[in-house]
């Protein structure tokens, strides 16, 4: 072990990066040690972000802080009593507990989270869900759910934009999408609302069954199947088992589905309604303007024809904008309130999020994670023109045993869409996507970037005007 790995643990930031550890790991024992264990340079654990100094964060700082204080001070106590006594044993207790005061302490932390878990949160947790699950039943309410392994948190923002044009809504709220949540989001409703959109999360065998008994949708809508999660699902197919319960439980009425993913597809049944770029059911898709700007389309059938505009951007945005279209007819919406609350959709934070930086348009894309995000991004950066096209990525996390395979298809895409320079983070698979973009003669540039952090907070010293930047997908901390 060299030198500077001994002394970042002793480093007085140790308290603030164990902090940071708990917190980038959601505060889970389990993932948290297994960070933990493996790390030898605790300086080097804050690459890509900062702590975020959220109460929980600062009381857990604060209890380490105090922790290895007292250890300290007890050990320099019997080291001082050992001096005046000329005794052994105060030095050989005195030593070990300054010796050892980071190990001990960055361990112990875990009892309290621990603790509060089974004592104070789960129960909780459980009466509050047991509560929610007749609020739901009772509310008379439209209920959509929204599952998928990419993609909900766009579509339930965009049903709620659209439908909130001619109905009461209530929506789920960023990206909570699990059971306290969802009983969170029940209390909050007034019994009043017309149209409730609850989005689904999928992080482990049983969830969408469990949400789906709790929620009582009427409606749902299945944004696409992707490797994600990979560690509790173990195949994509029992991923896709999992969120296909949404459409069991639904009898298959009032299910759309993404017809672009090619993943789903051996799970749709023919009373399912499947979306894509040419429409969904007998509603079809025609005039289709894409630019960085966002995008415009006519969407017919033989009851309306809808000319619908938004700020998305990308032309597997059509699908998503002509399901929501669709859902909206169906509630009653007229023409009008439908185009309105189109008009209104945009891109939701790090989600294809474009923006203009001293002439060069960044992409930002960084909340996705997923091969299906991949194929949408590439294809957008290869519509679109520029001066120079850049494309910068840490890689996808969480992919199980299709690691190598999904990495280098990921280096396959990125080459396909012919970029001038791609910066890779590096890490575990960013060796593998260079390999992916060198099987497929990759022309342009590749750079290898060590300190991300530093990447992103300087990238507007790094573009010039008529530059098309596309970042997508992030690396977080706790993933070698």
């Amino acid at each position: 072990m060299k030198l500077k790995e001994i002394t970042s643990t002793y480093s007085p930031r140790f308290p603030s990066v164990v902090a940071y550890m708990l917190q980038s790991t959601e505060y889970q024992s389990k993932p948290y040690l297994n960070w933990l264990w493996r790390t030898t340079d605790f300086s080097k654990v804050q690459n890509r972000r900062v702590l975020e100094r959220t109460s929980k964060a600062k009381l857990l700082e604060a209890f380490l802080r105090l922790g290895m204080a007292l250890e300290i001070i007890a050990g320099i106590v019997l080291l001082i009593l050992g001096i005046i006594t000329s005794t052994v044993w105060e030095w050989e207790l005195g030593i070990p507990l300054i010796i050892s005061y980071p190990f001990v302490w960055s361990h112990l932390v875990v009892i309290p989270l621990e603790l509060g878990r089974i004592l104070v949160v789960e129960p909780n947790e459980r009466k509050l869900v047991a509560q929610s699950t007749q609020l739901f039943a009772k509310h008379e309410a439209v209920k959509i759910a929204v599952a998928g392994s990419y993609g909900k948190t766009t579509m339930k923002e965009l049903l709620n934009t659209t439908i909130g044009e001619g109905r009461s809504v209530a929506a789920t709220v960023a990206n909570k999408n699990v059971a306290i949540e969802h009983a969170k989001f029940a209390k909050s409703l007034n019994g009043k609302e017309e149209v409730l959109i609850i989005e689904f999360g999928e992080g482990a065998p049983g969830d969408v069954e469990r949400f789906s008994q709790t929620t009582k949708p009427t409606h749902a809508v299945i944004t696409g199947l992707a490797p994600a999660h990979l560690d509790k699902y173990k195949t994509i197919e029992a991923a896709g088992k999992d969120i296909f319960y949404l459409a069991s439980f639904l009898k298959g009425n009032n299910v759309f589905v993404n017809g672009e993913s090619e993943a789903v597809r051996q799970f749709i049944k023919p009373n399912y309604l499947t979306y894509d770029s040419s429409g969904v059911g007998d509603w079809k898709v025609s005039g289709v303007k894409v630019g960085i700007e966002g995008l415009s389309f006519n969407l017919s059938s033989d009851k309306l024809m809808l000319n619908l505009k938004s700020s998305l951007i990308g032309r597997h945005q059509i699908g998503p904008l002509s399901a929501v279209a669709a859902i909206a007819f169906d509630l009653g919406l007229s023409k009008n309130q439908i185009e309105k609350g189109i008009a209104k959709t945009c891109p939701f934070e790090h989600r294809m999020q474009p923006y203009n930086i001293g002439g060069a348009w960044i992409i930002d894309d960084t909340y996705n994670g997923n091969i299906e995000g991949i194929k949408a991004g590439t294809q957008i950066l290869k519509e679109l023109k520029a001066k120079r096209k850049i494309y910068i990525t840490p890689g996808l996390v969480d992919q199980g045993q299709e690691t190598e395979r999904i990495h280098l298809e990921m280096g396959k895409l990125i080459a396909l869409s012919s970029p001038d320079l791609v910066i890779l983070m590096n890490n575990s698979v960013s060796s593998v996507i260079k390999k992916g973009l060198e099987q497929n003669t990759f022309k342009g540039e590749v750079q290898i970037v060590d300190d991300p952090l530093f990447f992103y907070s300087n990238i507007e010293h790094m573009v010039a005007k008529g530059d098309i930047v596309l970042m997508q997908n992030d690396w977080t901390d706790n993933y070698s």
